[in-house]
């Protein structure tokens, strides 16, 4: 098992909570189908969207560091070049993952943040099947 797979493996396995930055109420985009998709298979989804008050039936937070409750696991669907804003407010939440959706590569942005202690996926697709592979198994041992 690669690094990667093994980040995505130690994700997945520990968190049950994804807040996810960029969530977006239009159902055609990867930022709506993609947590409603980890939403259904057991998965608690925290929306994080500067425009909007409910996505996927659950109140929608303006930054990261407006969710009232412990982070661990921020996604992130925005644009590489916000991630270095992204990855600030995930490490002042003392969120312990961040995993850029595919397609979002930003390693010169993260770069210059020392102080980040997060298990980072970028982009992956190896990571995103592995997601799609153990949904269900997350989903029935957290019973459903």
């Amino acid at each position: 098992m690669g690094e990667t797979d093994a980040i995505a493996e130690r994700i997945l396995r520990t968190f049950g909570t994804i807040t996810v930055v960029g969530a977006s109420a239009d159902n055609a985009k990867p930022a709506h189908y993609v947590p409603a998709h980890m939403q259904q298979h057991g998965w608690r989804v925290i929306p994080v969207n500067p425009h909007a008050d409910e996505i996927l039936g659950e109140r929608v937070y303006r930054t990261v560091g407006d969710v009232p409750v412990e982070v661990g696991l921020v996604n992130v669907f925005r644009p590489a070049q916000a991630t270095p804003e992204v990855a600030r407010q995930a490490v002042a939440a003392h969120a312990t993952a961040l995993w850029l959706q595919l397609g979002i590569v930003s390693d010169e942005e993260l770069t210059g943040l020392p102080s980040m202690r997060l298990d980072t996926l970028m982009g992956d697709a190896a990571a995103r099947r592995r997601v799609a592979e153990q949904t269900l198994s997350f989903a029935e041992a957290l019973g459903g």
